[in-house]
């Protein structure tokens, strides 16, 4: 299959694959990108998964060389490692996959879009079945500052970009009634020094990150959240 990009990444290109030293968002992915690796490199290879949202299919094409059953949907691309589709609606079979990797998407969807993409997931899953979810915490620390201040949040993105972007613990309640939520992880902890850092000099901030991410990274303070969560047996 060729390749084919629709959306953000017919005006963008393959901007995952080709990183900016000057993104913003560069430490944060990159870390990100990092705990799921840790988190995929333990799954066994009889386990069938999919990454829903999944961009131009990095880690698709990654774990799919290296032996994982893994294949990967996105609206606005599609290529060999991904196909084009509706998160929403996959088509699927129900309880088709072992495993689910949703990452830095449902914030792009309206609050109803998020509750329906929950019971997407759900319906894919069989019980036992997991799903891992990340998802910018609108809640984090310099956000909560700037409401205490000035009456307003840092958004994590612009509103029309995150129509659905609301804090970490929403995220964890919309969960509850399909999910076990057996942990979450916090990447990038807002501190005022850090977030000055990063924004102005993203791959510079790159070690200083890592340090935070080690030792401040309280989830409801963070920038990023994961949650590792569990398929319930029977939905509440």
């Amino acid at each position: 299959m060729r390749q084919m990009q629709f959306g953000e990444y017919a005006d963008k290109g393959n901007y995952h694959l080709q990183l900016d030293p000057n993104w913003p968002y560069l430490p944060v992915y990159l870390a990100k990108m990092d705990f799921v690796r840790r988190f995929l490199d333990s799954v066994p290879p009889d386990k069938k998964l999919v990454d829903l949202g999944c961009g131009e299919g990095i880690l698709v094409r990654e774990y799919r060389e290296k032996g994982l059953n893994i294949l990967g949907l996105d609206a606005n691309y599609s290529s060999e490692y991904v196909q084009q589709g509706n998160l929403l609606a996959t088509g699927f079979p129900e309880a088709a996959f072992d495993m689910l990797l949703c990452l830095d998407v449902i914030e792009h969807l309206t609050f109803a879009e998020q509750n329906a993409a929950v019971q997407e997931f759900a319906r894919l899953l069989p019980p036992g079945g997991t799903l891992l979810l990340s998802v910018p915490n609108l809640a984090h620390l310099a956000s909560r500052l700037s409401f205490f201040v000035r009456g307003e949040f840092v958004r994590t993105s612009t509103p029309e970009r995150h129509l659905g972007d609301r804090p970490g613990k929403e995220y964890a309640r919309m969960l509850e009634p399909y999910f076990k939520v057996k942990r979450v992880k916090g990447i990038f902890p807002t501190f005022p020094l850090i977030s000055l850092v990063t924004y102005y000099w993203p791959s510079k901030s790159i070690p200083l990150h890592r340090l935070y991410n080690r030792l401040l990274a309280y989830p409801p303070f963070c920038f990023l959240n994961i949650f590792e969560c569990e398929r319930l047996a029977d939905p509440v």
